[in-house]
Order: C-alpha cells, then sequence, then structure tokens
C-alpha cells in the first residue's frame, strides 16, 4: 500500500471505491472446481485430479488479475490514510477468521482424543459394543474396518519443517527491517531467502506424505487419527503455499521499486499472515507430531 501517493500533483481521493468487479465471481467459481475436483479424487473419479488443476490454474489467475488491480490502484495513489487503515482492519479480521478455522480443527482432534475414545473405551461400551476395543491414542477404531497404519513422530521431517518455518519467521522480520531502514537490496535478499525457505517447507511436507502413504499406510480412511492428521496439516500446507505466494508478489514488487520505508503495508500484511502460519506449525508439531 502507498498510502501517501498523490494523482498528477492532487492528494488521493477522501475514500477510494473501486468499480464492481468480477474478481470474486470467478474466484468464486476456481474455488468450487478445486472442491469438487477434490472430492472426485478422493472418491477415485478418473477426472477429479484434472478439475482439481483447473481450480488450482484458475485461482491463481484470478490472484494474478486481482493483485494487478489492486497494486495498480496504490501506485496510481488512489490509497489515502484512511484505506490504510481499512486494509489494516481487513487484514487483521481476515487472520482472526483463520484463527477461529485451525481453532475447530484443532477442537475436532482434542474432543477426539480427549472425549469420544475414552467413551468407546469404557466399561459399557466394551461389555455391550467393543470388547476388544482399547481407548489410546491413535488407535484404529473399535469396529476393526480400518487398515493397519504406523503412526507418525516428529524425527526427523516434521522437526525440519519447524527450523524452515521458524528461520523464514527470522529472515522476514530481518528483510522488514531493512525496508523500515531504506535498505532495499538488503530487504530483498532476505524475503527471496523467506520464500525460498516456504517452498521448501512445501517440498518437505509433500515428501512426508508420500512416504506416509507408501511406507506407512497412513491415509485419510485411517480412521480419526488419519482424517484429523492431514485435515490440520493439509490445511496448513496449503497456507504455506498462499503466503509463500503473497511473499513471491511483495518481493516482485520490491524489485520493480514500490513501497517507501513508511509506507508498505503491502509487506507488512504478508508478513502477519506468513506469522500466523508459523504459530499454527507450532501447535501442529506440539499436538499433532509430539503429544
Amino acid at each position: 500500500m502507498s498510502a501517501g501517493h498523490s494523482v498528477e500533483g492532487t492528494e488521493a481521493p477522501y475514500y477510494f471505491v473501486p468499480a464492481p468487479s468480477v474478481h470474486p465471481a470467478t474466484g468464486s467459481l476456481a474455488l468450487l472446481f478445486f472442491g469438487g475436483g477434490m472430492v472426485m479424487w478422493v472418491n477415485d473419479i478418473a477426472i477429479g485430479p484434472w478439475v482439481v488443476l483447473a481450480g488450482v490454474l484458475g485461482f491463481l489467475f484470478v490472484l494474478y488479475q486481482w493483485f494487478g488491480d489492486a497494486i495498480a490502484e496504490s501506485e496510481g495513489g488512489m490509497y489515502s490514510r484512511r484505506v490504510d487503515v481499512s486494509y489494516r482492519w481487513s487484514m487483521s479480521w481476515f487472520i482472526f477468521s483463520e484463527v477461529m478455522f485451525f481453532a475447530a480443527f484443532f477442537g475436532a482432534l482434542f474432543y477426539t482424543r480427549v472425549f469420544t475414545t475414552p467413551w468407546l473405551g469404557n466399561f459399557d461400551h466394551r461389555q455391550v459394543l467393543w470388547p476388544a476395543f482399547s481407548a489410546v491414542w491413535p488407535n484404529q477404531g473399535p469396529a476393526g474396518v480400518v487398515e493397519a497404519f504406523a503412526t507418525v513422530g516428529p524425527f526427523w521431517l516434521p522437526t525440519i519443517n519447524t527450523a524452515l518455518l521458524l528461520t523464514s519467521g527470522i529472515t522476514l522480520t530481518i528483510s522488514h527491517h531493512a525496508l523500515r531502514e531504506n535498505l532495499r537490496s538488503k530487504c530483498i535478499t532476505w524475503l527471496a531467502i523467506t520464500v525460498l525457505l516456504g517452498l521448501t517447507f512445501v517440498c518437505v511436507q509433500a515428501y512426508e506424505y508420500y512416504h506416509l502413504y507408501t511406507e506407512l499406510n497412513l491415509r485419510l480412511t485411517s480412521g480419526a487419527y488419519g482424517s484429523t492428521f492431514y485435515l490440520l496439516t493439509g490445511f496448513h500446507g496449503f497456507h504455506v503455499c498462499l503466503g509463500a505466494l503473497m511473499l513471491a508478489v511483495i518481493l516482485r514488487r520490491l524489485i520493480k521499486g514500490h513501497f517507501t520505508a513508511d509506507q508498505h503495508f503491502g509487506f507488512e500484511g504478508a508478513a502477519w499472515y506468513w506469522h500466523f502460519v508459523d504459530v499454527v506449525w507450532l501447535g501442529l508439531y506440539l499436538f499433532v507430531y509430539w503429544f
């Protein structure tokens, strides 16, 4: 955001309101393709992966267009201080909604572990319904319909990914301070390292998933343990991809000379999101891999 810009020597509008846009509709359509394709994919419908690919490519195209419009408005001096405040509140509420999003998933994990599993293993259930069920976590469910699988520990891939994300938080902070000191080259270098660390995290997690599926037989269908594991780690991985994309856009803008030491909310908003992703991963690392 460049709140202090002017248009041909005049001040920015009191509060800039953009023209009606097709981006929300096209973005929703792309996400519909993505969600529908995932449903087809997990149900072994052949066209599923292609529908997912179409949804992802469509969503990336929408983001490219949408980001481009917002950047043109910002660099064109359309954003005043009032718009800057609106962006800050909007990003804050967006991150709060993401906090509640993951709170629901963590709640599902804790409910299954703390309440459901002991209930299924109490005296009445063992005597009447599932006498062979042991109320420990993780388990293969009381009905015996889940294929045997191995659980996941914190070593070594999850620990490596934790180090990668924590390091990326440090490099991003260094980059931010460099921008505030108007050291653009230093800012670009450290932000590029941050993006590289994020992409490395995604690659390591992809390898971990391959290992889990092929060697440990841990799948999305592996009872409550498998479903909560992939729900939490998979959605977090998606957020890492989105955060890395946001930082890559900011990196390109920095290279093109956008932002100043005083006006750079685009950078700050992406940094807020990335630090949120870091904190969520710490919760996953502790309660999914360790305990």
